[in-house]
């Protein structure tokens, strides 16, 4: 009798430890979602300088960038795997950097796939899908593992043990044009998450972009009227306007400038959801 509260108190303290490293002012994101989210636009020079406070999860390993699946490195883009482009994550973390208190850190995890429908981050039904995926997709879906969920969740649970998870954010559904489930299936990922990773649906918010807007020409601008619905069917989720900002030729993707404005307006919404505005005056560079 007298070895069992020991062995209690031993319990509690094992169990405890991995929560001890634990940075309860390291604000993690999670990113995912097909190309905008990956980020399509050409990095420019101005895009090269973070403050040491952006940091983003290695999701895959990158040695020509020096850079090693599981661990954190400077938010230098890019964000996603070891070729893509600007992502609205690049902004959004420097604005969050810029407007909250300087003991806090903001981290990215992001795991996207360009083109790619929502029913491939369909916990369960998702290998129906990869198996249907042209070979570039393919490619991309196996530097994931094979399941880009699983591998999200994995890169979100190792984030974990440093910091807070304190939002999702959702750039997809060029790929699922038209499609009135969309909302409910994103509910389904969003759901999976929320358990998977222990979370609280009421403490992280579901932030999703709109796609290149009807006012820039966008091809699949019509999708913004459903994503507009997700409201209705996750309590704790906001659609992030892309009104004026600048697209590419193929009217799909957004330019570096429109990645910049849409990045800052996932912040700002952040923002307002953590009591906070922005703070800086210059429209993106954090304040050093």
């Amino acid at each position: 009798m007298k070895l069992k509260p020991l062995l209690i108190i031993a319990l509690v303290l094992l169990y405890a430890k991995p929560a001890l490293a634990q940075d309860k002012n390291f604000y993690l994101f999670i990113c995912f979602g097909q190309s905008n989210m990956e980020g399509n636009a050409k990095i420019q020079p101005q895009d090269t300088t973070v403050h040491p406070r952006f940091q983003v999860l290695e999701t895959v390993d990158c040695p020509a960038l020096k850079r090693t699946k599981g661990n954190w490195y400077p938010a230098v883009p890019p964000l996603a795997r070891c070729n893509t482009g600007l992502t609205p994550a690049d902004y959004f973390g420097r604005t969050l950097v810029a407007s909250l208190p300087s003991n806090i850190k903001i981290g990215i995890i992001n795991v996207s796939v360009a083109g790619c429908k929502i029913e491939l981050f369909d916990k369960d039904n998702y290998a129906s899908y990869a198996a249907t995926a042209p070979s570039w997709m393919a490619g991309i879906i196996n530097e994931y593992g094979g399941n880009p969920y699983a591998h999200l969740v994995e890169m979100a649970k190792i984030a974990q043990q440093h910091g807070v998870i304190k939002g999702v954010l959702l750039h997809q559904g060029e790929s699922n044009t038209n499609d009135s489930l969309w909302t409910q299936k994103v509910k389904g990922i969003y759901s999976n998450l929320m358990k998977d990773l222990h979370l609280k649906p009421q403490k992280v918010p579901l932030l999703a972009g709109e796609l290149v807007n009807a006012d820039q020409g966008g091809k699949c601008a019509a999708m913004n009227n459903i994503i507009a619905k997700l409201p209705g069917v996750i309590p704790n989720s906001f659609v992030i306007p892309s009104n004026g900002c600048p697209c590419a030729p193929d009217k799909l993707h957004f330019t570096a400038e429109g990645y910049r404005i849409l990045g800052r307006r996932y912040a700002e919404q952040m923002l307002s959801i953590l009591g906070y505005k922005i703070k800086s005056d210059n429209r993106y560079d954090p304040v050093f």
